[in-house]
């Protein structure tokens, strides 16, 4: 006789499953790339979260494009289900939303932007930063970085500087939990039952223009194994961390 009471069991959560989401969305270009030519990277940050049947993995990367026009914090949801999906009204079309479901079936992507002056960027140059006496940070109202505040963090500043770039690299220097994700920020796009298993500043990240994949990674071979067992204990960090903007030197020169 059927229990209709029985308490379901867990779907089971695969590391090898996991790998091969990560894999895909590194081949659709969605799993972060720390030396995006288009993107100057400033700060970046990683979680993981695990609930009975599923995981996530989101990335946080602070920057600035000078394409986008403004620095953001891209927030990069990859996961076994997602939560806050875009609406089929965002689309021109039925089959658009459908595409869109279709292209993006386990990741989703969301930008903040925690730097909110308008006079930032001189309109004499996008990619320099504006006379400002002031900087309007989350809600913080910051002084200009002086010289000597960008020698201190190691920021060496262009001829015609400060650039957007050093300031955000400054920012995240001075104010890094301001220039990353809330936690509200960092679960919008996860479902609500899910828990925060890991939450790392630095890591070794695969580097995707010289073809190495998620899966071929000690770092993410381990944290699918975290998530797989639902215990950070089996976090293999022997790796040397690499994901700081000074090891992508490329990132932005295009």
């Amino acid at each position: 006789m059927l229990n209709f009471f029985s308490k379901r069991k867990p779907r089971p959560v695969s590391a090898t499953a996991i790998l091969q989401v990560l894999d895909q969305s590194a081949k659709a270009f969605v799993f972060p790339m720390l030396d995006n030519g288009y993107v100057y990277l400033a700060a970046s940050r990683m979680s993981a979260f695990r609930s009975d049947d599923h995981w996530a993995v989101v990335f946080e990367i602070f920057g600035f494009s000078p394409r986008a026009g403004f620095p953001d914090l891209s927030i990069v949801t990859i996961a076994s289900e997602l939560s806050n999906r875009n609406r089929p009204e965002d689309y021109v079309s039925e089959e658009a939303y459908k595409n869109y479901l279709k292209n993006k079936p386990n990741w989703e992507f969301r930008t903040v932007w925690p730097i909110s002056n308008d006079d930032l960027i001189d309109p004499d140059n996008a990619e320099q930063l504006a006379r400002l006496s002031r900087i309007n940070l989350r809600d913080e109202i910051l002084e200009q970085p002086e010289k000597a505040d960008y020698d201190t963090a190691n920021i060496s500043l262009s001829e015609d500087g400060p650039a957007i770039v050093e300031l955000c690299r400054y920012l995240a220097h001075a104010r890094r939990r301001a220039v990353l994700a809330t936690e509200a920020e960092r679960r919008v796009s996860i479902t609500p039952e899910m828990k925060q298993i890991i939450l790392l500043d630095e890591w070794h990240h695969p580097d995707l223009v010289k073809g190495q994949l998620p899966s071929k990674n000690k770092t993410f071979q381990s944290l699918a194994t975290v998530l797989e067992k639902n215990d950070p204990s089996f976090y293999d960090a022997s790796e040397p961390a690499n994901n700081h903007w000074k090891n992508w030197p490329d990132g932005g020169s295009l």
